[in-house]
C-alpha cells in the first residue's frame, strides 16, 4: 500500500464518525422528535446521509485500486482528491439543498459540482486500470 493511499485512506477513516453523528441526527428526524422539518428536507437529510457513506467507502475502495492504475503522478493525485471531494461535495449539496423548505436551496449547486469531480476520478481511474493491464 503506497503512502498516497495510507494519507488518503486515514482521512477518510477519520470523517466517519461525522457520518455516524449525522445517522443519530437523521434518526431524531425520522422518530418525529424533530418536527421543524418538511417532508423534502427528510428526504434530502435521508439522501445526503445515503450518499455520504457509500461515497466515501467508494472513495476508501478507490485508493486501493489507484495504487494499480498507470497514471502520471498529478492525474493520480487529482482522482485520489477528487473521490474525497466528491463524497463530501454530493452529501454537502443534499444537506445544503435541505434549507430550502419545498424545494432545494442554492447550495443544491455543490451536489453538481461533486458529481462532475465524481466522474472524472471514476474514469480516470478506470482508464489508469485499463492501461495498467498491459
Amino acid at each position: 500500500m503506497s503512502n498516497a493511499t495510507k494519507l488518503i485512506a486515514g482521512i477518510l477513516l477519520i470523517t466517519v464518525p461525522t457520518i455516524e453523528f449525522g445517522g443519530t441526527f437523521l434518526l431524531r428526524i425520522l422518530s418525529g422528535r424533530e418536527p421543524r422539518y418538511t417532508e423534502f428536507q427528510r428526504s434530502m437529510f435521508r439522501a445526503g446521509h445515503a450518499h455520504a457513506g457509500v461515497l466515501v467507502v467508494l472513495a476508501l475502495v478507490a485508493q486501493i485500486f489507484m495504487d494499480q492504475a498507470r497514471l502520471p503522478e498529478t492525474l493520480g493525485w487529482a482522482a485520489r482528491i477528487g473521490f474525497v471531494l466528491a463524497a463530501l461535495l454530493v452529501s454537502g449539496g443534499f444537506f445544503g439543498g435541505a434549507f430550502g423548505k419545498r424545494q432545494p436551496g442554492g447550495l443544491i449547486a455543490l451536489l453538481w459540482i461533486g458529481v462532475v469531480l465524481l466522474a472524472f476520478s471514476v474514469i480516470t481511474l478506470g482508464i489508469g486500470l485499463i492501461v495498467a493491464r498491459t
